[in-house]
């Protein structure tokens, strides 16, 4: 799962989805998942010797090569690029140069020179080794564009040629994963308007939740993005020339003479977290300047297809997606564990998709459409391979009707429900209720909606191209009397989350992970074979902004 500042929490106990009344095992013939299986996968990719599947490194070639390996054993066809396996993506690396940020403010003939990174900071340019820009200001409120959420922050605003002064996060009034989803976006509405830069404005909120100083800490961390067949950084070419995150108090002095002072802004919307301010112009100019260094490395996606056997619907995929890399190894060296072995973290989630291809080989029915696996890469990076495949996909993007996404299982208890997120959007959500309930499993309502796990994963990059995805979490729930699955979960994450403990040493519930196969297994089933592609929901947000 993709990195979030949100924290979890240490203990969900207060947050355990009811269950109903349990249902018998299916007593059906049919195939079923192995343990075995299973951990075989597991040892495989969570072992030291693959030193946390970083992307890029020798060791994910390894994992990549290893589930290259099972497709090929499974019959599978080849599903990457030039009628094999892989689909190698370009990657740009690129770091801040040391002592190399500068940010000045000039109005009426004052200069303001703010430091680096005691008053804000910055992050590389995937574009240029060297960039500056100087500009005027426009404070823009948020930066958000939603009509059907009454914000409309460039209503009668010119930023053509400008940077944007935007506040941090956005107002609460939003419903969790819509409010993400646009936050996520802010970038991409400054360059439509035309913006040249923008500069983002730490609050007094933000920083009750997320110091400052904790931003500081990643300015020396590598950015990376893929490189598209063009060779520009996603294929784009650039508008915005510069960016800088500002701490609340020297933000101040960008607002000299302004229609409303920062302070009073800060103010209303401690108020009123819901407050959305008006933008204006701002006096002065900005100049933005920086050196960042390049790295060019490339890392695969893995694809397979298992065909359709109907001669019109084996043109449609139902594709499952788990990401292969991890973060690597811990950098501190005198630690005596440095290994992120990600053995939850997705070592889980390939293991349960590579036994679930398993299933559809071996398994005597046929399926009307077509499966393809997908094992992703960069997702600890920001979602990059998957992103990369949606933008470059090695099948037709409008011929994939459905994504199940399978990330980060927390395979350590004897889970009795499952939580779908993507569930309340689409006609999945039904779908994944018939699943879970042939093994004896229920349906779960998200318990934690603050944390927007929709816009969090892989699946997030193919919802955005207009396909319906649904993503599966173990819930909170136990079959084990006395055990609190929200607490286990919980404990995870608190304990375990991106560290070297995410290992084979955990207690892994391998037969948790057989149900949670077996489940994934009968969403994808149902999919297949059904007589229409799964559907937006009248009332989604995501189906309305992105099923043209």
């Amino acid at each position: 799962m993709k990195p979030s500042h949100i924290l979890l929490p240490v203990t969900l106990s207060l947050l355990v989805a009811a269950c109903g009344a349990s249902e018998p095992e299916s007593k059906t013939t049919e195939i079923r998942a192995e343990e075995s299986n299973i951990r075989a996968h597991l040892e495989f990719l969570a072992d030291d010797d693959l030193k946390g599947r970083e992307t890029g490194s020798n060791e994910h070639e390894i994992a990549s090569n290893y589930i290259v390996s099972e497709f090929k054993q499974l019959g599978l066809e080849p599903a990457g690029d030039d009628g094999t396996y892989y689909q190698r993506i370009p990657f740009r690396k690129s770091t801040l140069k040391e002592n190399s940020a500068r940010m000045t403010f000039e109005n009426n003939g004052e200069v303001v020179e703010f430091e680096f990174p005691k008053q804000f900071i910055t992050g590389p340019s995937h574009y240029e080794e060297k960039d500056e820009i100087t500009a005027p200001l426009v404070f823009v409120g948020y930066g958000m564009e939603a009509p059907e959420f009454g914000l409309d922050d460039y209503n009668g605003l010119d930023v053509e040629g400008k940077i944007v002064v935007m506040l941090t996060g956005r107002p609460e009034f939003l419903p969790s994963e819509e409010g993400a989803h646009l936050a996520n976006i802010k970038s991409d509405i400054a360059r439509e308007k035309g913006a040249v830069g923008i500069i983002t404005l730490h609050t007094p909120v933000r920083e009750k939740t997320r110091k400052y100083e904790t931003s500081v800490y990643y300015t020396k961390t590598p950015r990376m993005t893929w490189l598209g067949p063009n060779g520009l950084p996603k294929g784009e070419e650039q508008q915005l020339k510069g960016s800088a995150y500002i701490d609340d108090e020297p933000a101040e002095k960008l607002f000299a003479n302004a229609p409303t002072e920062l302070s009073t802004i800060f103010e209303k919307i401690e108020e009123d977290p819901d407050f959305s301010p008006k933008g204006f112009e701002l006096e002065g100019e900005v100049t933005l300047a920086r050196e960042s260094r390049h790295e060019e490395i490339s890392s695969p996606n893995v694809a397979a297809v298992l065909p359709g056997s109907d001669k019109t619907l084996k043109d449609e995929y139902v594709i499952y997606t788990a990401h292969s890399d991890h973060i690597g190894v811990v950098k501190d060296m005198s630690r005596e564990d440095n290994i992120n072995n990600g053995a939850m973290d997705n070592a889980s989630g390939v293991s349960i998709m590579l036994e679930t291809a398993r299933l559809f080989v071996e398994s005597e029915q046929e399926f009307d459409r077509s499966i393809m696996f997908l094992s992703v890469t960069a997702e600890e990076k920001g979602l990059l391979g998957a992103d990369y495949f949606a933008n470059n996909p090695t099948v037709p993007l409008e011929n994939i009707v459905a994504n199940v996404n399978l990330d980060m299982p927390v395979l350590l208890y004897d889970f009795a429900d499952v939580i779908a997120f993507g569930a309340s959007h689409s006609t999945l959500g039904d779908t994944v209720s018939k699943a879970a309930q042939q093994f004896d499993t229920k349906q779960s309502p998200d318990p934690m909606p603050e944390q927007a796990i929709f816009t969090r994963s892989d699946h997030y990059t193919l919802v955005k191209k207009g396909i319906p995805a649904v993503f599966l979490m173990t819930g909170f729930t136990s079959r084990t009397e006395g055990e609190d699955g929200g607490e286990v979960w919980g404990e995870f994450f608190a304990e375990h989350y991106h560290k070297p403990s995410d290992g084979l040493n955990l207690d892994i519930n391998y037969e948790a992970g057989a149900r949670f196969t077996n489940i994934n297994f009968a969403i994808g089933k149902e999919i297949a074979n059904a007589d229409k592609r799964p559907q937006w929901l009248e009332d989604s947000f995501f189906g309305k902004q992105f099923n043209d």
